[in-house]
């Protein structure tokens, strides 16, 4: 890559990141009242972080089913209160057990 194409999209994407953080205090100087376009902009975060995260669940193991069970683990243990850590943990497990699971089936 040529030096001045690299700092020219730098540039470019530090231009467009400031432009992203500095539009909505432009637009909106006073308090939001509208409870409706509140609570959109509460949830706006965690729906962001679902959809760069839940493709890349199914793309980070080389077999689905595996992918599924460590979605089904993450998702039952998130849902009884248990800890990042753990919920991570667990679903990692899981994906390996069954990835040894699903190998051990294979050489039978």
């Amino acid at each position: 890559m040529n030096t001045l194409y690299f700092f020219l999209y730098l540039f470019l994407m530090a231009g467009v990141t400031y432009l992203i953080r500095m539009l909505p205090f432009t637009f909106f100087k006073s308090k939001i009242r509208s409870r409706f376009l509140r609570s959109f902009l509460y949830y706006v975060p965690y729906t962001v972080l679902a959809v760069m995260t839940f493709p890349a669940i199914f793309y980070s193991v080389d077999s689905i089913p595996c992918a599924i069970v460590g979605t089904v683990v993450g998702v039952l243990l998130a849902l009884l209160g248990q800890k990042l850590l753990t919920v991570a943990a667990g679903s990692a497990l899981a994906v390996f057990l069954a990835d040894a699971l699903i190998k051990y089936i294979e050489t039978l």
